[in-house]
């Protein structure tokens, strides 16, 4: 019997009844519905968060002055970004909701919350809480996505919060640099003022030693015109008391003269009476009297000139009185005139001194004005002069700095398409064993009648490989048709199913020709063992070291490996190099499978006689 009517008879045997080709159909349609099934339950679960009902719950007063209100912000962002199915409801409907499965996680702005964001400018900074309750009891993931969405949700708050706080810094860097001008304009006023009164500070240095050396003689003149005062003051005394003396004795001249000339008249008729007693005729007295008159005339003027004499002798000495006291003033005067001047020396020596120290300090201000004019002028260059509408862009920039730009060598797509791979490594082992729930690995007949170990392990090799081509291509249709998955290596990715498929088939023969029902329940095992070290979802680095060592022993995870660089467009020498693997596994699977027929050729045990448990 040839291989090809080994395989015949199989394929009759399996089919000769209508159960038996009821259960074959559903075996072969085992990858189908599980790969199938799953991947399209998985194909794309992140374009459906949407509809995941999520509880929002605003609690937030706001800002203490009430001109801002964060949550309510964040809140209608997160609602319009729609992210979620959100629902803003009170706490006490989220709990509620929470606990009874409406909401699958709440999210909680709390009452403090926009004036915890502000305290960061004061004394006592605090961060803002955002509370999040999840229960597992509705769904693990939930959390998981909920931790997620509280990711982006505190980084969409802090771009927020630093865009308002960028803007605000940036609004006062600008009235800083207009205020820096304004300072550095004052600055060359000031210096343009120092560099004046440097000069000024000079003329009146110069002004002030003028000053001082006139003081200084004016000093010395005023203790010499003290010195003459003085002694003018005691001549003028002199002069006082000798034309008091001489005034006095005017006086007494005065009155004699004055008196003796009173008394003229009646001498004059004393004369003409005792002339007229001795009987002198009048005509002779008259003579004598016409004599006497012209001297009693003379006698009058005399008087009249004495008179005035002694009158400006009077006058001079009321004058030298006074002289002598405006003498003795103007001493006085004098002496105090020279105190001051000395005084006035010393002060403007002082003045003299004190200004060249003014004019050194004022050339220090000016310098150091200079400077401050530089510097301000540097500090305003050194701030960017900007618009409103530049800062705005500035701060959201500031905000949120970083584009994160993508770039693949590959990419899956979608979440479903990046499980393909593993779940169709997976149903191609889970269909090879289903198969061989029905599939007899070998036949007894044809070991008894041929004696053939390698074509009876062929035709034991060949109907399951090619009930597993069926189920792969089913499989491929399903993904690349029915879901739509990119495939960019087609021809590729079929070859890689086919020749996985075909390895599964010929390790799980090896297994049930060696133990029988045995090798198939560990047939069982080895598909857990490779389910959980392929690599098929989170990355084999992170498994336990022994299971990350048999990832790079097992079949599966370079099925996985293989299919990811068909279907994603990667490697194809890494896609060759998992085929050389797989090849391995293939052919020592055969050869295992073919020495274990060998043995049962030519032995029989006890084994051999009694029914399978499995089979």
């Amino acid at each position: 019997m040839k291989v090809p009517q080994m395989i015949a008879a199989e394929f009759r045997r399996l089919t000769a009844s209508r159960m038996g080709l009821i259960a074959l159909i559903a075996l072969l349609a085992v990858p189908v519905i599980y790969g199938g099934l799953y991947l399209w339950a998985n194909q794309d679960p992140y374009a459906k968060l949407a509809e995941v009902p999520v509880a929002l719950v605003v609690e937030d007063t706001g800002t203490a002055d009430g001109s801002r209100n964060v949550g309510d912000e964040v809140a209608d962002g997160i609602v319009k970004d729609a992210t979620f199915d959100w629902h803003r409801v009170s706490a006490s409907a989220a709990e509620k909701g929470l606990t009874h499965g409406t909401y699958d996680f709440s999210v909680t702005f709390p009452a403090e919350f926009s004036q915890d964001l502000a305290s960061s400018s004061t004394d006592a900074p605090q961060q803002a809480p955002v509370v999040l309750r999840t229960n597992d009891a509705n769904s693990y993931l939930a959390t998981t996505i909920g931790e997620q969405a509280i990711k982006t949700i505190k980084a969409q708050i802090v771009r927020q919060v630093g865009q308002q706080s960028a803007i605000t810094f940036l609004d006062s860097l600008a009235e800083i640099r207009g205020k820096l001008g304004t300072a550095a304009d004052g600055a060359a006023q000031l210096t343009d003022g120092a560099a004046q009164a440097v000069a000024g500070s000079g003329q009146l240095h110069d002004g002030a030693s003028t000053l001082a050396d006139g003081n200084q003689q004016l000093a010395d003149g005023s203790s010499q015109l003290a010195a003459g005062a003085a002694r003018a003051a005691d001549g003028a005394s002199q002069v006082a008391a000798g034309n008091a003396q001489l005034a006095a004795k005017a006086d007494q001249v005065g009155t004699v003269v004055g008196s003796a000339t009173a008394q003229l008249p009646r001498v004059r008729q004393d004369i003409q009476d005792r002339l007229s007693a001795a009987g002198v005729d009048q005509a002779t007295i008259d003579q004598v009297l016409a004599t006497l008159d012209p001297l009693a005339s003379d006698v009058q003027d005399g008087n009249a000139k004495v008179q005035q004499v002694v009158g400006q002798i009077d006058q001079l000495s009321s004058g030298a009185a006074q002289v002598a006291d405006g003498t003795r003033q103007l001493a006085d005067g004098s002496s105090t005139l020279a105190s001051g001047a000395a005084t006035a020396a010393g002060g403007a020596v002082q003045l003299r001194d004190g200004l060249g120290t003014l004019n050194t300090g004022l050339g220090q201000l000016e310098s150091g004005a200079g400077q401050l004019r530089d510097g301000l002028a540097e500090g305003r260059d050194a701030i960017p002069d900007t618009d409103a509408a530049t800062r705005q862009k500035q701060a959201a920039n500031i905000a949120d700095p970083v584009d994160v730009k993508t770039g693949a060598v590959t990419a899956a797509g979608s979440y479903g398409a990046g499980l393909a791979p593993f779940f169709a490594a997976l149903a191609g082992w889970i269909g090879i064993y289903a198969l061989f729930l029905i599939v007899k690995p070998v036949s007894r007949r044809a070991i008894t009648a041929l004696h053939s170990p390698l074509r009876v392990t062929l035709a034991g090799w060949l109907t399951p490989t090619i009930l597993g081509a069926v189920q792969m291509s089913a499989l491929y249709g399903i993904l690349s048709l029915a879901l739509g998955f990119p495939i960019a290596n087609p021809a590729g990715m079929i070859g890689i199913m086919l020749l996985a498929s075909a390895t599964f088939a010929a390790i799980v023969l090896a297994l049930n020709v060696w133990l029988g029902s045995v090798g198939q329940f560990l047939g069982l095992v080895l598909m857990v063992l490779q389910l959980v070290t392929a690599g098929g979802t989170f990355p084999w680095q992170t498994l336990p070291s022994p299971l990350a060592a048999l990832h790079h022993v097992l079949p599966m995870g370079f099925v996985v490996d293989a299919l990811r660089q068909t279907m994603y467009g990667g490697s194809v020498s890494s896609a060759l190099s998992d085929v050389g693997v797989l090849v391995i596994w293939l052919v020592g699977g055969l050869v295992i499978a073919a020495l274990g027929v060998t043995r049962m050729t030519h032995f029989r045990t006890l084994r051999d006689l009694q029914p399978s448990l499995i089979g």
